[in-house]
């Protein structure tokens, strides 16, 4: 029987909470037994951060009318016993609205008025903006008043032609798609710009994110939306209706917004509902899934996506059964085909991911840890020999060792200065790449496109610019990878004398690939460029629209650029954290030499005594390696969700 989606996400969740503790215990581990440097603690952090906030977002996306609240509903909000995302006949969600949740603030509703389209700043910026937001109180226990709550984001505003026109709801060149005015010459506009719900829903608490989106072919569309959140969505469900299959308008989304260079790729899920309209009493079972298959076979051609990504169903049909517990009727409402492939699909893919980032993350930190060990294990050997010589010697000789070793002591504090020089000529080039990647150059790269989008007219040069600006971002990652390329041969360099010199054992680590963002870049570009073609040479002539859409570019290159930098300062931080533990411990082995020293001078006796403490000592940290081994060993396992408990028992014994 296949599992919900409610089902697949819960046991998702259950996979992530259950590593973000075990690798919190390992993190106390590491810390008792002093293997907690900075660079294994902020890889720690990094994977545990992962763990805990990585979000799944589902968009849904539709012409008006075709359903989209009510999937919602019947696929999320069943539990609920009635519909708590406002769904009836006509135009519902008017406003782009998120479903999510996040701890750290109230549950709530959260609405930005329609009037900051007025103003020339993008929704990024706005989501910090907390006084601009409407917020309202929910009861996530009170059914009747979520949903009553939930009815604003149908709300609507009927103002004059020049305010719409202000606003972006009218076009006096596009005026097919325009409101129809009333007999005041008013039109109607959404009330709300955006809203966001904050709601401690068992999917939601767990990373879930759901895009609800008003119909994105209408007039007043928000370029983010279509530039920035949906890009960024982990799938994409496409409504349409079964009754009518693929519609012009249907078509022109899909085109416009959901495919790029033609390749609709497995994220994308192509739904086709209300197939209860085709529950004719005079047509046979066989007649009616004939007729829907047809109507499958003939939306998948002409989207261009595989037959098994379009699904028919019935939400409306789906929602019911899940209230009356309908087992019979849910099945011909066709939803838990569809709540599998999307858990399957979806949750798959992004388990994998998180699996991958989890097995490079766990094995860095191994060999960070391990290498603590291993100069460890090294002091030790050389301490015991260096004490074994003193087997039958004099009191001066002894002596003599002292001074020797205090002398070893202040050569190596003398390197200090080849080190704090290696650490400032790093500090520069980073100070270069912050400098290449930061908001001041993107800003600067984004200008002259923002130039050419603002010129009045007709853009017939703007293709050019665009792809121009692209190629200027990514020859910025790829002076940044040359700077890398240059630390590293410093680093290679400075490494190698320092072992020489001290007998350390640093390893430079692999330099940062940031062909991974050059890519994304290039995803970017590829899947903004409709908004350049011929259907939206209109749109393009207006202000309004071009500096929405510059501000949405900007808004999702800075994240590349960011996530560039922050790979590079890892890099950075985990040679220097890397060293610092070498200076760490080869500082306490010159001070643990000095001191068994000092004991054997006290009393000859105590050279069998300190011995038999440092085989101890060693014996323990081939111990360490093992349960280090062990413990990442049981973090890289592909464990199914039900294993997890037993794991955990064996990371609290450790």
């Amino acid at each position: 029987m296949s599992r919900s989606f409610n089902q697949q996400f819960d046991q998702h969740g259950t996979w992530r909470r259950n590593f973000a503790h075990r690798l919190k215990w390992l993190s106390g581990w590491l810390n008792e037994n002093e293997l907690l440097d900075q660079s294994v603690a902020e890889r720690l952090r990094d994977l545990e951060s992962q763990m805990r906030t990585s979000k799944v977002m589902v968009a849904f996306v539709a012409e008006f009318s075709r359903g989209k609240s009510e999937l919602i509903n019947a696929i999320f909000f069943a539990g609920y016993g009635r519909r708590i995302m406002p769904a009836s006949a006509g135009r519902t969600t008017m406003c782009p609205t998120e479903l999510g949740y996040d701890a750290g603030t109230p549950a709530s509703l959260r609405l930005l008025p329609i009037e900051t389209r007025l103003e020339p700043h993008s929704l990024t910026h706005w989501r910090d903006e907390t006084f601009r937001w409407i917020e309202l109180p929910i009861d996530v226990n009170d059914a009747e008043q979520l949903a009553e709550t939930m009815q604003k984001v149908a709300e609507v505003n009927w103002v004059p032609l020049d305010e719409a026109r202000a606003l972006g709801f009218w076009s006096d060149e596009n005026t097919e798609d325009n409101p129809v005015p009333d007999a005041e010459g008013r039109v109607e506009i959404p009330r709300w710009r955006h809203a966001v719900l904050n709601m401690p829903h068992p999917l939601l608490e767990q990373g879930l994110v759901i895009l609800d989106t008003p119909g994105l072919n209408a007039i007043g569309a928000e370029p983010e939306l279509t530039v920035s959140l949906i890009p960024q969505a982990h799938a994409v469900v496409f409504i349409l209706g079964a009754d009518t299959g693929v519609t012009r308008s249907d078509l022109s989304i899909w085109r416009e917004h959901l495919i790029t260079e033609g390749e609709p790729g497995e994220a994308r899920i192509v739904v086709l509902n209300k197939i209860d309209t085709m529950w004719d009493i005079l047509s046979t079972p066989a007649q009616i899934d004939a007729q829907i298959d047809r109507q499958r076979n003939g939306a998948a051609d002409l989207l261009g996506v595989p037959l098994r990504q379009v699904l028919p169903v019935s939400a409306q049909k789906g929602l019911q059964a899940k209230i009356r517990r309908d087992g019979p009727l849910l099945q011909a409402s066709r939803l838990p085909a569809l709540e599998s492939v999307l858990g399957e699909g979806l949750l798959g893919k992004r388990e994998t991911m998180l699996r991958g980032a989890v097995d490079n993350g766990i094995a860095a930190l191994r060999t960070e840890a391990a290498r603590i060990l291993t100069v460890r294990q090294r002091d030790l050997s050389e301490q015991a020999l260096e004490l074994q010589g003193l087997r039958g010697k004099n009191v001066s000789v002894i002596r003599h060792m002292r001074t020797r070793i205090e002398q070893e002591q202040s050569e190596f504090e003398g390197s200090n200065a080849r080190i704090l020089a290696l650490r400032s000529v790093q500090g520069k080039l980073l100070r270069e790449v912050y400098a290449v990647l930061g908001s001041t150059a993107l800003k600067s790269d984004m200008g002259k496109l923002a130039a050419a989008l603002k010129k009045p007219g007709i853009k017939f040069n703007v293709r050019k610019v665009y792809a121009e600006t692209f190629d200027a971002l990514r020859n910025n990652l790829r002076e940044v990878q040359a700077t890398s390329a240059e630390i590293q041969q410093m680093l290679h360099a400075t490494f190698r004398q320092l072992n020489a010199e001290h007998g350390f054992t640093l390893l430079a680590p692999a330099e940062p690939n940031l062909k991974e963002f050059e890519e994304q870049m290039s995803q970017i570009e590829h899947s903004h460029t409709q908004y350049l073609g011929v259907g939206n040479i209109l749109k393009l002539a207006q202000p309004e629209f071009c500096d929405k859409l510059v501000r949405a570019l900007a808004s999702r290159l800075r994240v590349v650029n960011e996530a560039a930098m922050s790979e590079v300062e890892r890099w950075s931080k985990g040679a220097g954290a890397q060293l610092d533990a070498q200076l760490k411990e080869r500082r306490r082995n010159f001070g643990k030499r000095i001191e068994a020293v000092d004991r054997i001078q006290q009393a000859a006796g105590n050279l069998d005594e300190r011995l038999a403490e440092l085989s101890a000592q060693e014996a323990g940290l081939v111990e360490l390696h093992r349960r280090l081994r062990e413990l990442t060993s049981l973090l890289t396992s592909n464990e199914p969700p039900t294993a997890a408990a037993a794991q955990n028992n064996e990371l609290r014994a450790a």
